[in-house]
């Protein structure tokens, strides 16, 4: 058990960095999209509201990298601590 721990731990260690990756390229792929619609538009009023959802667009996902990027730091050190064998011990009895 220990050892898929360390074999887990490995795992968790390059999920973090990878889900930070994948969610800025998903961010700048949303963003990309929405403004490439923005620009097609040649109404003034539709190009007005097409640029807000641009803004909106940028705003989420600035939110939600800035949420999860905590998570995904969480997520790289409980997989050092988990390579590193820090958990072992958990299954013996406390000492009171």
């Amino acid at each position: 058990m220990n050892s898929l721990k360390k074999y887990l731990g490995i795992v968790w260690m390059c999920a973090g960095p990878t889900i930070i990756v994948i969610m800025i390229l998903q961010a700048i792929d949303k963003v990309g999209t929405a403004s490439s619609k923005a620009i097609a538009i040649t109404n003034d009023l539709k190009k007005a509201a097409a640029l807000g959802e641009v803004n909106n667009t940028i705003l989420q996902w600035s939110i939600i990298i800035l949420v999860f990027i905590p998570i995904a730091i969480g997520l790289m050190i409980f997989g050092k601590y988990s390579f590193a064998g820090e958990y072992d011990h958990t299954n013996k009895k406390a000492k009171l």
